[in-house]
């Protein structure tokens, strides 16, 4: 850039700010200086209910769709009245190159009025001037916005979404600058415009002040619920407090219900959070705000409360957890019963608290296994739907598709844990102990030699435990307890956010992990109780770094499973690159027991054998949700569309809606693609490590995804003519043709029924997981 361009630049930024400054100005001579005020209203008039009442849900699904997560444009979070009262901020949430920690922004935690987020640097979406409906309109950012897009619907001038470029976040004072310089960019931005109904009612609850009602009361039959569980929660033992602290670290993002109070095929209506509080039951809530779910609390006792929740709920963040008397007696056999000590609580500072192998080492470890594997699908899900939005290099490290099984939690294996664990706590210190501002490459150096010690300990001790006279075989493989449908799962990477699914979906992945305890528990508090989006570039490198010897744990823990010559064959295979130093720790220099599997493989293919036996023993636990039925009417054109490989699924996008129309009826699934990487240990350049003539499909039914990437509507006479033409592409042309022809675009006129269409279809499919989809990353051919 020449001296005379930044003179230039210089001048104009200089006038656009000079321009914002009059213009706020004017605006407050017009309509009187703004005056933060808190949203929720408790008395509202007949109009403004009604007002509300339309307004409600045209919120949900037009704007929460893109404005619920920190990757929301500007930090806008709309799907609570607290939300729309906080506002917009010009910081990123997401910055990989933070040298320091930031001040975190969760919106239920940090601030608790709208002056509070004034401080943090929120500046106000809604009019907070004189309360007229001419302020309400014109000094109110929201309104501006949909105004904007109202103006500008032209087609062709509908803009690519581009996650860095939203954050073009105007205030009221510079919006007429960014209106005339941007007139694309209203809302919904990169959507469709609303139908005129749906803007009126919009503009016209705007135009009122945009009211919004307090959430209605918990009823009496909830609320004794809630007594019970907080009493339990609260007792005053020593065990009883080790034990709640340990489920409150657990459960903190669980979207918590009680299922005794929903009817089968109904929708929870009453959703709670597990909050740590200075109050103890009875009282009103004061929460323990703290950046991890174990930090010190700062007060002598804290309690642990049910904080109900009243945010729309979004599918990147809601994670279903019931609660019910059967749950809560065996929380008590675990952990209230179980015959151990304690003596005394343990501390809070980070080199405790960041180890649960130390904070927890009092309860028995076959109990705290036995709840993470109780719910498995949620455990696993904390790292992939938990503090990441977008996560690209934090799910780089896995593969697209894999499944996972787990140690049986009555094998010997569990039962001599516990004394190994107490002599290798030292070793299973996580990175997270450095807390939010951390050293990069130096520290990670640090925490690879100690995860080399803890693998040459375990190495040792697998041979002492498996010395050949215990059948090492599927046995060692939990079987769900012949029930349980958290007995297997498999995870999708969609390049930047995740899914996991209980069962075993789709034809035989490349790779499987067997988690234990240990290996889960460690997942645990590495990438979710202790990980902090808002921390430093040290904190997530090295974060991202230790997950590699996780994923590698998890697989060696497989290939065990396999003769040891496929061993090596498999393990190659995965880490296809030279001089993969990956490979020492999967049966090389860093981890190679001398265990031998005992199966007796009769073919020349032990891994889909080894898939074929585990299928067999974990046959009665094995939930089919989200598999394609054998009396599916679509089930000929679905598996046809299973079976795309190579060059036509890498044309397609990470994660697709398929509706499958018949008259008004609309069947949902999910469409897949598993990308091939010849390894996954490399934090950059992954575009080098495709191998995109091994990228296959998979179908799920159901949603199988929270970011919607494109939206297919087929007929159902045309779910075969669908499934060839996807198994034909070759091009970028023909994908575009294929989405003209059987797409619902983000530019399409229908784009806003066919999502109401889908969000309905999963709603009647599965009423408890089922939520709003995000649309912030819908392509556009």
């Amino acid at each position: 850039m020449t001296n005379r361009s930044i003179v230039l630049l210089t001048l104009a930024s200089a006038l656009l700010a000079s321009c914002a400054v009059w213009q706020r100005s004017e605006i407050d001579r017009v309509f009187g200086p703004p005056v933060p005020r808190d949203q929720a209203t408790a008395k509202l008039s007949a109009a403004d209910q009604r007002r509300w009442r339309n307004a409600a849900p045209l919120m949900a699904n037009r704007c929460v769709v893109c404005h619920a997560c920190y990757d929301a444009p500007c930090q806008v979070n709309l799907s609570t009245p607290t939300g729309v009262a906080r506002g917009a901020s010009k910081e990123i949430v997401y910055d990989g190159a933070r040298l320091l920690a930031t001040q975190p922004t969760r919106l239920l935690d940090d601030a608790r009025t709208t002056a509070g987020w004034r401080e943090k640097g929120f500046f106000p979406i809604l009019n907070e001037r004189r309360p007229t409906a001419g302020a309400n309109l014109q000094a109110g950012v929201m309104a501006r916005m949909l105004a904007l897009k109202h103006a500008n619907t032209q087609r062709d001038a509908l803009p690519e979404p581009d996650l860095d470029a939203a954050y073009q976040c105007p205030t009221i004072g510079a919006f007429d600058g960014f209106a005339k310089a941007s007139p694309e960019r209203g809302m919904p931005f990169g959507l469709p415009p609303l139908p005129e109904a749906e803007y009126d009612t919009l503009m016209d609850w705007l135009a009122a002040g945009a009211p919004m009602a307090p959430p209605a009361a918990t009823p009496a039959e909830v609320t004794q619920h809630v007594r019970d569980w907080e009493h339990f929660l609260n007792g005053d033992s020593d065990k009883q407090q080790l034990a709640s602290r340990y489920l409150y670290e657990h459960l903190f993002l669980a979207s918590l219900y009680f299922d005794e109070q929903v009817d089968p095929g109904e929708r929870p209506r009453h959703w709670f959070r597990l909050v740590r509080s200075r109050t103890p039951p009875g009282a009103r809530i004061d929460p323990v705000v703290t950046r991890r779910p174990y930090d010190d609390p700062g007060v002598a006792r804290v309690f642990y409360r049910l904080q109900p929740v009243t945010m729309t709920t979004v599918a990147k963040t809601h994670m279903p957890y019931a609660l019910n008397a059967a749950r809560m007696a065996k929380w008590r056999q675990w952990f209230i019963d179980a015959p151990y000590t304690l003596a005394r609580l343990p501390a809070y500072t980070p080199e405790v608290a960041a180890n649960p192998f130390v904070a927890f080492q009092a309860i028995p470890v076959k109990s705290r296994y036995r709840f993470l594997l109780d719910e498995a699908q949620f455990t696993i899900m904390g790292f992939i739907k938990g503090p990441v939005c977008r996560g690209q290099v934090a799910l780089n490290v896995i593969d697209d598709r894999f499944w996972v099984f787990f140690v049986d939690p009555d094998s010997h294996l569990i039962e001599a844990e516990g004394q190994f664990l107490a002599s290798e706590t030292m070793n299973l210190r996580l990175p997270a102990e450095e807390e939010s501002n951390a050293a990069g490459l130096i520290n990670w150096l640090k925490y690879e030699a100690l995860q080399k010690r803890y693998l040459q300990s375990k190495a040792q001790w697998l041979e002492d435990e498996l010395d050949g006279a215990r059948p090492v075989d599927t046995r060692l493989v939990w079987d769900g307890d012949g029930t349980n449908p958290n007995a297997a799962l498999t995870i999708f990477r969609h390049f930047d956010s995740a899914t996991v699914l209980r069962g075993l979906v789709g034809s035989d992945p490349d790779s499987a992990w067997i988690i234990g305890y240990t290996l889960l528990e460690r997942i645990h508090y590495l990438l979710v109780a202790g990980f902090d989006v808002y921390g430093n570039v040290g904190h997530q490198l090295n974060t991202r770094l230790y997950m590699d010897f996780l994923r590698m744990e998890g697989e060696a823990n497989f290939l065990g499973l396999l003769p040891e010559a496929v061993r090596v064959r498999e393990r190659n295979r995965w880490y296809r690159t030279k001089n993969s130093g990956e490979r020492d720790y999967i049966f090389g220099e860093h981890f190679n027991p001398r265990v031998s599997s005992t199966i007796d493989y009769r073919s020349d293919n032990p891994k889909q054998e080894l898939f074929a036996l585990l299928q067999r023993r974990l046959a009665t636990a094995l939930a089919d949700d989200a598999l394609i039925a054998s009396d599916d009417p679509h089930a000929s054109g679905l598996a046809a569309l299973g079976a795309v490989r190579g060059l036509p699924a890498s044309l397609m996008p990470e994660a697709s809606l398929l509706g499958i129309r018949d008259g008004d009826d609309v069947q949902l699934y999910s469409l897949l693609v598993n990308r091939s990487y010849s390894s996954v240990s490399h934090l950059l350049a992954e575009s080098y490590w495709r191998i995109p003539e091994e990228d296959t499909l998979t179908v799920a039914r159901g949603a199988a995804l929270a970011y919607v990437n494109a939206v297919f509507l087929v007929d159902r006479d045309a779910v075969g003519d669908f499934a060839r033409a996807v198994g034909e592409l070759r091009s970028v042309d023909d994908y575009a043709t294929l989405v003209g022809r059987f797409g619902v675009s983000r530019d399409h006129p229908a784009f806003w029924q066919t999502s109401d269409a889908m969000h309905a279809a999963w709603r009647a499919l599965d009423p408890v997981a089922s939520a709003l989809f995000d649309y912030n990353r819908l392509q556009r051919p």
